[in-house]
């Protein structure tokens, strides 16, 4: 199931962000709120940054590296992944499943 890239959220709201999005769909389910991590790893003389987003101790990582420039791309890249995996298990998450891109099936039971 594919998440739409610009919804309305439950409420009538136009969400322009993943993490508005993802925000939205914990308050309709009432869902804790997400809770962003930055996350770094130092590579050569680089050091990449991506994002962890957590809801109710769940742990979802986000696909992809960035640049320090692009840290708030890391978390919409995680609250995408977050959004996605909980609309594949119904909502509220609990049923393992998912969309993949860091989720742990486990994660989710």
């Amino acid at each position: 199931m594919s998440v739409p890239t610009s919804p309305t959220s439950s409420i009538g709201i136009r969400s322009s962000t993943w993490q508005d999005r993802l925000q939205d769909h914990c308050r309709t389910f009432h869902l804790p709120n997400p809770i962003f991590s930055i996350v770094s790893d130092r590579r050569g003389g680089r050091t990449a940054w991506s994002s962890t987003v957590t809801i109710s101790n769940q742990v979802i990582r986000a696909r992809f590296w960035y640049d320090g420039q692009y840290v708030n791309n890391a978390k919409e890249d995680a609250a995408e992944v977050a959004l996605q995996s909980l609309m594949a298990v119904g909502g509220r998450g609990g049923g393992g499943g998912g969309a993949g891109g860091g989720v742990d099936k486990r994660e989710w039971m």
